[in-house]
């Protein structure tokens, strides 16, 4: 049976593997949905903390990166604080996500 499923999902082009998530993905999406809040490396956007009266955290400091993946990714989809949610987005580039912010420590 096990052979059976393998041979269709060959047989279809369906991918086997689960998919990981990947940091160079999430870079794509931190830059088109992120960036210009967050900055490009991270630290945040002057301006945009002045205006709404926030003090952002660099997303590569000890606070934000030991948060856990759960904690981030939670952040990503319900907002904090001022932070509205990120719409639009899948569970994988939700993930993606995280895995690059991992990337800024």
């Amino acid at each position: 049976m096990r052979l059976h499923i393998l041979s269709c999902a060959v047989l279809l082009g369906v991918s086997m593997v689960p998919a990981i998530a990947g940091p160079t993905e999430g870079k794509d999406v931190f830059d088109s949905k992120c960036k210009s809040c967050h900055g490009a490396s991270g630290q945040g956007n002057p301006s945009i903390a002045k205006m709404f009266k926030v003090e952002m955290r660099a997303l590569g400091s000890k606070d934000v990166q030991a948060q856990s993946d759960a904690d981030l990714k939670k952040i990503v989809t319900d907002g904090k604080g001022k932070m509205k949610p990120i719409a639009g987005l899948s569970a994988k580039q939700v993930d993606d996500v995280v895995a690059f912010l991992r990337t800024l420590k």
